[in-house]
């Protein structure tokens, strides 16, 4: 049996969690916030974990041709993780466009409505997220 230190307690947690999307206050109750972040980082380089932001880390999926992503798409984990930040999130307007009929583009899903100004860049191999406001009185305002 492995002993119960910080990085296999970390690890656990991980893997019995049914999020894909972590930040270090997730581990808090564990260790301070500077051991958190050692592990956190060193799961990235041990490829257990895939960094998609400033504080956000996502599980990771390793195929048979050996390439490592995370589990899910890049806008499903930015949502996630701006729900633990406690910014509600929405479809967008591309979204509510072709689910309604306006339009047959398919949207990407990198276009997240949010309720308040996000300045985090969320991302993973040159795939980044935008955001829009929800219910925005000046029409379609994207933010950066």
């Amino acid at each position: 049996m492995k002993t119960a230190n910080l990085p296999n307690k970390i690890a656990m947690r991980i893997r019995r969690s049914k999020a894909n999307v972590f930040i270090p206050s997730d581990f808090l109750d564990l260790s301070g916030y500077d051991q958190v972040l050692r592990v956190l980082r060193n799961m990235v380089r041990a490829n257990q974990l895939i960094k998609i932001g400033q504080g956000i880390y996502a599980k990771t999926k390793t195929y048979s041709d050996g390439i490592i992503a995370p589990v899910s798409f890049i806008g499903n984990l930015a949502s996630e993780a701006l729900n633990k930040y406690g910014v509600k999130t929405g479809d967008s307007s591309w979204t509510k466009a072709y689910n309604t009929g306006k339009t047959t583009q398919v949207p990407t899903g990198r276009l997240i409505a949010v309720n308040r100004r996000v300045r985090r860049k969320i991302g993973y191999n040159g795939y980044s997220v935008n955001f829009e406001m929800m219910n925005s009185r000046q029409g379609k305002r994207i933010l950066a």
